[in-house]
């Protein structure tokens, strides 16, 4: 049965959007108030989706696109970390990532997904390789870079394919007010040495600026921006 957290935990959000966080069992939810009908989210990075994930090893495009099929001890920043399933998913697959979320409700679900992760003989060893921070992920871009690739996966205006994607998504553009200034991230990560940004396959790319490569995939592509000092 859910429980409502303090009040003092509830998020609400802009205009007539309320949202709350709710403990039901061992993990956090968050529960869109204004759409009774919503089931509940969370960050679960031990669901079957996510081991999915895993299972498709270093060669998928993920993977592909951070360069962890040359390198899997690569430094990444998930600069848009969202829940949390592509960063704990590259951790899986051997990177130290740190999840940045500069929505302080966000980062809640992703510190508790981190936590039962650790608890889990099954995902403890990824889990110990990821840090989840509460900040716009501008503020750890600067020179020099303590980061080997900076990944962005920036919120998308269009429709996802199933419904409960179009759920999730509408309740997260409507929590955040979506990624607006995603060109703005683009331009602060690119004095990075490798920049991969996940968008739709139909998309354009990010500021208008073309890609050093691309790889795409059957919903999702994968731009990677390459600076001069990148092998």
């Amino acid at each position: 049965m859910n429980e409502a957290l303090d009040p003092a935990v509830r998020a609400l959000s802009r205009k007539d959007f309320a949202f709350a966080l709710q403990r039901n069992g061992d993990r956090l939810e968050l529960a869109a108030l204004h759409h009774p009908g919503f089931g509940a989210v969370c960050a679960d990075w031990t669901s079957a989706e996510v081991r999915r994930r895993i299972a498709g090893g270093r060669r998928q495009l993920l993977a592909r696109a951070v360069g962890l099929h040359k390198d899997r001890a690569l430094r990444v920043l998930d600069a848009t970390a969202g829940l949390g399933r592509d960063g704990f998913t590259l951790a899986a697959l051997g990177a130290q990532v740190t999840l940045a979320e500069r929505n302080p409700t966000l980062a809640t679900l992703l510190a508790d997904a981190r936590q039962r992760a650790l608890h889990d003989p099954g995902t403890a060893e990824a889990a110990a390789r990821t840090e989840v921070i509460c900040l716009d992920a501008r503020k750890l871009m600067g020179a020099p870079p303590e980061f080997d690739v900076v990944y962005l996966d920036p919120m998308y205006p269009g429709r996802g394919k199933t419904a409960l994607a179009k759920k999730e998504m509408q309740l997260l553009r409507e929590l955040t007010g979506g990624d607006a200034d995603a060109d703005e991230l683009l331009l602060a990560a690119n004095a990075r040495r490798r920049v991969v940004v996940k968008r739709p396959r139909s998309a354009p790319p990010l500021a208008g600026r073309e890609p050093s490569l691309e790889l795409t995939g059957t919903q999702a592509r994968f731009d990677i921006y390459l600076s001069r000092s990148t092998p």
